[in-house]
């Protein structure tokens, strides 16, 4: 449907009347979001739709004339419903995504109102301050030392940025060049090294920044956790400074390096070594004081990077990364303009830290949250995510024609269908196990995400969601349960 009127094209032809249109177009769309989160207990997490249904529902020449504002918002909804993924729901448990706290959607709801220009002081100063407590609060939360510095980010693969920039930096001073202002062309490289379950958005944050993707030293992990005598054979080999990269919980297992040991490792090395602890989500183990053990050392890092639309469960996109050497983030940063030159009165600009120069005023979803639930709330909120994936781990362990993968120390559990009349052909398993994922997501009771573990096809499911109680794990259970006795019985 189109609006034919021009005047309803607000607020570019009347101006004048933005606010009873902007008042009708966010009154539609709480109407829209109020009952898409009444429905999410019940609304199926997924539909699969393919390219060509959206594609069609979406797709269309520019329009010639606007509508009214609130008729756009409806006529979006109505044409996308098919393809909106529950993520934000109890029962999504593919890759790591957290949802929205109430507290944490009504500040985003709030800075989209606001906004703020979150980039320096003077083009907001409530963004900027608001940052810097939100920051320090995550260092009181985790226990990190409070002289760290650090700043939000859209998420862990920009806070890994941020953190391998500033070791680039600090690298680069001890091999005698500016990372920043020289580049690396030319230059000695700079040896990195991590086990060979880095994730993929550290990797690719080392393409970003010229270390290069392929460059990586691996160390053997088995079962996730590094080698540590594998580790301290590699770092001997390497002369001069080098960068490792460990894991405060491995994507596929959740399971976490021995962190006070590499630190120990990388301060006894000669030349140099400057740790980054990849905590996309592993790092909140550190909110409990049953769990913190799992994450002891990392205070010892030199820069750790987490994710905050997962386990903070703010919406996306949210990430913070920490610093133990200012001047290196900084000098990885720094930018310079006649225009950007701040008054004698001005604070912190965010864009010294960030590879931003204009941001979303993220901080303030992330603020209302802390503020609302406290330290006790979040380490409630952990402890009963861990529960709840032990509780799935447990089941699936002693469920029949089921395999846990690996053991569940925080909130991943891998595991696969191993059924028994495909026990002596493990390709065919393989095969039976990427179908059950496709359908699983098809049923739309829960959300799964598929994966390889040692080599064989396996399933994960991240447990991270506030919302998320015992009833939506047994419809997990069940939904496992049926899925694998149906695709069974299709292929006996």
């Amino acid at each position: 449907m189109t609006t034919t009127d021009p005047s309803l094209a607000d607020p570019i032809t009347r101006p004048a009347d933005h606010f009873s249109a902007t008042q009708a177009a966010m009154a539609r769309a709480y109407e829209l979001a109020s009952a898409y989160l009444a429905g999410l207990p019940e609304r199926p997490v997924s539909r699969r739709p393919g390219p060509a249904e959206m594609t069609g529902s979406l797709d269309e020449p520019l329009p010639e004339r606007g509508c009214d504002p609130a008729e756009a918002v409806s006529d979006w909804f109505a044409r996308a419903e098919p393809g909106i993924v529950a993520s934000g729901g109890p029962r999504f448990f593919g890759f790591v995504n957290g949802g929205s706290t109430p507290a944490a959607l009504a500040g985003d709801w709030l800075a989209s109102a606001i906004d703020q220009n979150a980039g320096m002081w003077l083009s907001s100063p409530a963004a900027a301050q608001t940052e810097l407590t939100v920051l320090r609060w995550l260092k009181e939360l985790f226990g990190l030392p409070a002289a760290w510095v650090g700043a939000l980010t859209s998420g862990a693969t920009m806070a890994n940025l941020i953190g391998l920039a500033a070791a680039r930096q600090w690298a680069g001073a001890r091999l005698g060049f500016d990372a920043a202002q020289d580049g690396l062309g030319g230059l000695p490289p700079i040896p990195v090294i991590s086990s060979t379950e880095i994730h993929a958005s550290a990797r690719k944050t080392l393409g970003t920044l010229g270390f290069g993707r392929s460059s990586v030293r691996e160390v053997p992990a088995p079962g996730g956790s590094v080698d540590l005598d594998a580790l301290a054979a590699v770092l001997a080999a390497v002369d001069g400074p080098v960068v490792v990269v460990a894991n405060a919980g491995e994507v596929n297992t959740g399971a976490f390096d021995h962190l006070d040991a590499v630190a120990d490792l990388c301060a006894a090395h000669p030349g140099g070594a400057w740790l980054h602890v990849d905590g996309a989500f592993g790092l909140f183990a550190a909110a409990s004081p049953r769990l913190a053990h799992l994450t002891w050392g990392i205070e010892r890092a030199d820069s750790v990077a987490a994710d905050g639309h997962k386990w903070l469960n703010v919406p996306y996109d949210c990430g913070f990364a920490f610093v133990r050497d200012a001047d290196a983030l900084r000098a990885a940063f720094a930018a310079g303009g006649a225009y950007l030159t701040p008054g004698a009165d001005a604070g912190w600009d965010p864009l010294t830290h960030v590879p931003e120069m204009s941001r979303r005023f993220r901080g303030l979803a992330a603020w209302c949250a802390l503020r609302a639930y406290g330290r006790d709330g979040y380490r409630a909120l952990v402890e009963r995510c861990v529960e709840n994936a032990a509780a799935f781990a447990a089941w699936v362990d002693a469920a029949p024609g089921l395999e846990l993968m690996a053991p569940a120390p925080l909130i991943i559990v891998c595991f696969r269908y191993a059924p028994a009349h495909l026990r002596d052909d493990p390709a065919a398993t393989d095969a039976f196990n990427r179908e059950a994922v496709a359908a699983l997501q098809a049923d739309g009771r829960a959300f799964v995400t598929g994966t390889v573990w040692n080599g064989r096809a396996a399933i994960r499911t991240a447990f991270d969601n506030w919302a998320t109680g015992p009833t939506d794990v047994a419809i997990l259970q069940e939904a496992v349960r049926e899925i694998g006795e149906r695709l069974a019985a299709a292929a006996g």
